[in-house]
């Protein structure tokens, strides 16, 4: 029975953790940061595949060892302009409710743990088209985080018709290879 209660309090104190455990990375001269439970991994730049009719922030779609997700570039996302992808570009793998999204950024910096009392809430002033994305700004040591609500920040992505469609236009399509053989 005390080695289920030990378990129990090492596993709360997990889930606590986790919960004020937070992954940072940067866009212009600003950091951001996740909460790192959300995070699945982290990985370089890949071939992302456009895909028609969906905001102008989707970058389009990416295949990940099999699976077929869609592709944020953050830096569109918040209105900033966009610029040339480099060799520290990288993919932030979010998943929410079973479902996995991109998030491409400048960089990734590192994970920190951020305490709730060490979290304001957003400024008032912000109510831009962004408004409710930002769930407050962490202070740490050195820096402030703008620390982002990665809900609001996917909600009415419909990222299951995205993957659909995504999907289907990355099938082989053999009507179009023959129409293109034809015509020469």
């Amino acid at each position: 029975m005390a080695t289920d209660t030990n378990q129990l309090l090492l596993d709360s104190e997990q889930e606590d953790n986790i919960e004020n455990t937070f992954l940072t990375f940067s866009l212009e001269q600003e950091q951001y940061a996740v909460n790192i439970a959300h995070v699945t991994e982290i990985v370089g730049m890949q071939k992302i595949s456009e895909v028609p009719d969906v905001p102008g922030f989707i970058k389009g779609v990416t295949n990940l060892r099999g699976q077929v997700i869609p592709v944020m570039d953050m830096r569109l996302r918040f209105n900033l302009p966009w610029q040339e992808y480099d060799d520290r570009t990288t993919i932030i793998v979010l998943e929410l409710d079973n479902t996995a999204t991109g998030l491409i950024v400048e960089r990734v910096n590192e994970v920190l743990d951020i305490q709730p009392g060490q979290i304001d809430p957003p400024p008032r002033w912000h109510n831009g088209g962004n408004q409710g994305v930002i769930r407050g700004l962490g202070k740490t040591e050195d820096s402030v985080n703008i620390i982002l609500d990665v809900r609001r920040l996917l909600n009415g992505l419909e990222t299951e018709e995205l993957i659909s469609a995504s999907e289907f236009a990355l099938q082989p399509r053999p009507e179009l290879e023959t129409r293109a053989t034809v015509s020469h």
